[in-house]
């Protein structure tokens, strides 16, 4: 069974949804459509015959297919060794899931637990940062959490209207400042709101030019460090949204957010078929950090818990 809300905030399940195992039935049929060509990019090459593991030309085939999918080279030898352990393969599908499964480790829970909590979000224009953010309040506001969200992106045109839209929708406190300010003295601002209306939860919004930029990732260090002083012990959590249509440059930018802000979990975004959905694992793997959050649509229902073993089952074999 997919992991729930309840799950990944740390709660009994006495706050779940009723509706909440049709919801999971429908996030898996998304899943699966949307992870259709990254599957077959994986199963084309050994759809012709049998896989004998005795074969080497069988086992190039599987690496091919692996990388073809974007699961990178070092994540995919490292699937290979495993599998080649396992003696017996038997069912091939069946150890290829249950070996992504296992690279991708425990996810654990969003660390909310603080009062108030504090949530970095970071990541490159483009990868649907603020629209998380904004399904993610709302969620947490399901869950019984006040929640703030902090405009740190002073930068981007428009940025600021967005969040503030999504605070209304989702029933948020917001916390703005005028266009070019300090993103830094927003979460700041945002964290002293929230202790002084006794709320749960700051989402703090972050600038997003491209990820090569270094002045970007000075910023972005500058704002952790000022909410470190702020709130010691936060940021409570670091989230970096990423595109999984990205493919390997994802995995390069997940190095790069994490080497400057210290990333403690992913929010994968636009899982749409792209053929790329083989990066999750690369970043599971390669660099230890944990999936968190995945979306697959528009709507907000779209924003879920990641459940590694489903989404394994949606890439190898729907």
């Amino acid at each position: 069974m997919p992991r729930s809300w309840g799950e990944l905030l740390g709660e009994d399940g006495a706050r779940e949804e009723e509706d909440e195992d049709q919801e999971r039935a429908g996030l898996l049929g998304r899943l699966r459509e949307s992870l259709g060509k990254s599957r077959r990019a994986l199963t084309q090459q050994l759809a012709a015959a049998a896989f004998d593991p005795s074969d080497e030309e069988a086992w190039e085939r599987l690496e091919e297919a692996l990388i073809a999918s974007d699961v990178g080279v070092s994540t995919t030898a490292e699937l290979v060794s495993r599998l080649e352990a396992r003696g017996d393969l038997g069912d091939l599908n069946e150890a290829l899931v249950e070996e992504v499964t296992a690279l991708f480790g425990d996810p654990g829970i969003l660390n909310v637990g603080e009062r108030p909590s504090v949530l970095l979000v970071v990541g490159v224009n483009g990868t649907g940062k603020t629209t998380t953010i904004g399904k993610l309040a709302h969620r947490l506001t399901e869950h019984g959490h006040d929640v703030v969200l902090a405009a740190s992106d002073t930068f981007r045109a428009a940025a600021e209207e967005q969040l503030e839209i999504w605070a209304e929708r989702a029933g948020a406190d917001f916390v703005g400042s005028e266009r070019g300010g300090d993103p830094a003295a927003v979460a700041y601002d945002a964290i002293e709101a929230a202790q002084a209306r006794g709320r749960d939860v700051v989402i703090v919004d972050t600038a997003g030019r491209l990820h090569t930029q270094t002045n970007l990732m000075d910023e972005l260090a500058k704002v952790r460090r000022v909410i470190e002083r702020r709130l010691p012990g936060a940021p409570h959590e670091t989230l970096l949204v990423l595109d999984a249509t990205t493919g390997q440059n994802g995995l390069q930018q997940a190095r790069l957010f994490h080497e400057a802000v210290g990333v403690t979990g992913v929010a994968l975004t636009k899982i749409d078929g792209s053929a790329k959905g083989g990066i999750a694992v690369a970043i599971a793997f390669e660099l230890g950090l944990p999936v968190k959050l995945i979306g697959v649509g528009e709507t907000l229902d779209d924003l879920r818990p990641f459940d590694a073993a489903e989404y394994a089952r949606a890439l190898v074999s729907g």
